[in-house]
């Protein structure tokens, strides 16, 4: 009896911590369309917003100006998760499959952004996107090659307890009354 209790448990747990991974994924992939789509703000639906694309990178070109430094690395910031969390749960896939994965999400969320006239489908930001999901990938890969594995469990809660703070700082956004509000003018004008 023993001996079957020992197996149950034994495959039980590779089960849950695949499953604890793959739900902080779809997680972080919702907010990272809010992100992306919405900005953290409530969603809005009504297609009377920009409908654009911008296919020159980096640059001003079509009546767009040059990608702000400050939006590429949020932009690169917002998809290192991405690569974290494909690591963990794809920690086989080679760096160009991660960053084939994710410059397709990338492409999905920037015709998502046109279809629903969110804002302008930039070709910077699927560049800036996939290269934040490969430093991700490539970072956890070499933590688990230096930790021989330790510092995955501690990646993941620590993507856990930063999942569970955005996703409550984005509830608290949706609930708040002052979120409809125009933000004040800067000091000085």
């Amino acid at each position: 009896m023993t001996a079957s209790l020992s197996l149950r448990r034994s495959t039980r747990a590779p089960a849950a911590s695949r499953s604890v991974p793959a739900v902080l994924f779809v997680v972080y992939l919702a907010l990272l369309g809010w992100a992306v789509l919405w900005k953290f703000h409530v969603p809005d639906l009504s297609g009377e917003g920009v409908r654009a694309v911008k296919l020159v990178p980096f640059v001003a070109s079509e009546g767009f100006g040059g990608s702000r430094p400050s939006e590429m690395l949020a932009n690169l910031l917002l998809f290192v998760p991405f690569g974290i969390h494909l690591a963990v749960l794809a920690p086989r896939w080679r760096v160009w499959t991660v960053a084939a994965v994710a410059a397709l999400a990338s492409c999905a969320l920037e015709a998502t952004q046109y279809v629903l006239a969110v804002g302008s489908s930039d070709v910077t930001d699927v560049i800036v996107n996939t290269a934040g999901a490969v430093c991700g990938f490539i970072a956890l890969s070499w933590m688990r090659a230096a930790s021989r594995g330790r510092a995955v469990p501690v990646l993941l809660w620590v993507s856990f307890v930063v999942t569970v703070a955005v996703a409550l700082w984005g509830a608290s956004l949706l609930g708040s009354p002052l979120h409809g509000l125009h933000p004040l003018p800067p000091l000085g004008r």
